[in-house]
Protein backbone atom coordinates (compact mmCIF):
# COMPACT_ATOMS: atom_id res chain seq x y z
CA UNK A 1 0.00 0.00 0.00
CA UNK A 2 1.42 3.45 -1.27
CA UNK A 3 1.95 5.99 1.99
CA UNK A 4 -0.31 9.33 0.97
CA UNK A 5 1.14 12.42 1.51
CA UNK A 6 -1.99 14.52 0.85
CA UNK A 7 -3.58 16.19 4.38
CA UNK A 8 -6.67 16.56 2.86
CA UNK A 9 -9.34 14.29 1.07
CA UNK A 10 -12.02 15.85 -1.57
CA UNK A 11 -15.60 16.17 -0.27
CA UNK A 12 -18.30 18.29 -1.25
CA UNK A 13 -17.96 21.99 -0.17
CA UNK A 14 -14.05 21.16 0.76
CA UNK A 15 -12.98 22.04 -2.55
CA UNK A 16 -16.03 21.90 -4.48
CA UNK A 17 -17.08 19.95 -7.47
CA UNK A 18 -15.61 21.06 -10.42
CA UNK A 19 -19.50 21.20 -12.38
CA UNK A 20 -19.47 21.85 -16.35
CA UNK A 21 -16.37 24.74 -16.47
CA UNK A 22 -13.45 22.12 -16.75
CA UNK A 23 -11.99 22.35 -20.46
CA UNK A 24 -9.60 19.19 -20.01
CA UNK A 25 -10.25 15.96 -18.29
CA UNK A 26 -7.39 13.17 -17.70
CA UNK A 27 -7.71 9.59 -19.31
CA UNK A 28 -5.05 6.78 -18.01
CA UNK A 29 -3.73 4.49 -20.36
CA UNK A 30 -3.93 1.63 -18.27
CA UNK A 31 -1.21 -0.58 -20.92
CA UNK A 32 0.78 2.10 -20.07
CA UNK A 33 1.13 2.66 -16.88
CA UNK A 34 2.97 1.16 -14.14
CA UNK A 35 1.41 2.28 -11.03
CA UNK A 36 4.28 4.35 -9.65
CA UNK A 37 1.69 6.43 -7.75
CA UNK A 38 3.27 10.10 -8.59
CA UNK A 39 0.35 11.06 -10.43
CA UNK A 40 -1.14 10.92 -7.05
CA UNK A 41 1.27 12.10 -5.22
CA UNK A 42 1.50 15.19 -7.28
CA UNK A 43 -2.17 16.10 -7.76
CA UNK A 44 -2.96 19.49 -5.82
CA UNK A 45 -6.91 18.10 -5.45
CA UNK A 46 -6.12 14.68 -4.25
CA UNK A 47 -8.33 12.97 -6.21
CA UNK A 48 -6.34 10.07 -7.49
CA UNK A 49 -6.92 7.26 -5.16
CA UNK A 50 -4.59 4.08 -4.22
CA UNK A 51 -5.79 1.86 -7.13
CA UNK A 52 -5.07 5.47 -9.37
CA UNK A 53 -8.28 6.27 -10.50
CA UNK A 54 -8.99 9.59 -10.93
CA UNK A 55 -12.56 11.21 -9.55
CA UNK A 56 -13.43 13.56 -12.22
CA UNK A 57 -16.11 14.81 -9.98
CA UNK A 58 -13.57 16.62 -7.99
CA UNK A 59 -10.54 16.70 -10.87
CA UNK A 60 -10.06 20.32 -11.94
CA UNK A 61 -8.04 19.38 -15.37
CA UNK A 62 -5.09 21.13 -14.17
CA UNK A 63 -3.21 18.39 -15.89
CA UNK A 64 -0.17 18.07 -13.51
CA UNK A 65 -0.69 14.46 -12.99
CA UNK A 66 -0.21 14.32 -17.28
CA UNK A 67 3.07 16.20 -16.31
CA UNK A 68 4.46 14.67 -13.85
CA UNK A 69 3.74 11.26 -15.38
CA UNK A 70 7.27 9.34 -16.44
CA UNK A 71 5.94 6.87 -18.23
CA UNK A 72 3.10 9.50 -20.15
CA UNK A 73 0.47 7.23 -19.26
CA UNK A 74 -2.10 10.49 -18.97
CA UNK A 75 -3.33 12.46 -22.15
CA UNK A 76 -5.38 15.58 -21.35
CA UNK A 77 -8.73 14.82 -23.32
CA UNK A 78 -11.11 17.83 -24.13
CA UNK A 79 -14.23 17.64 -22.15
CA UNK A 80 -17.28 17.13 -24.86
CA UNK A 81 -19.75 20.42 -24.74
Amino acid sequence: MRERLAVSRPVEASSGRTGSWRTFRPVVDREVCNACGLCALYCPEAVIDDDLEIDLAFCKGCGICANECPKKAIEMIREDR
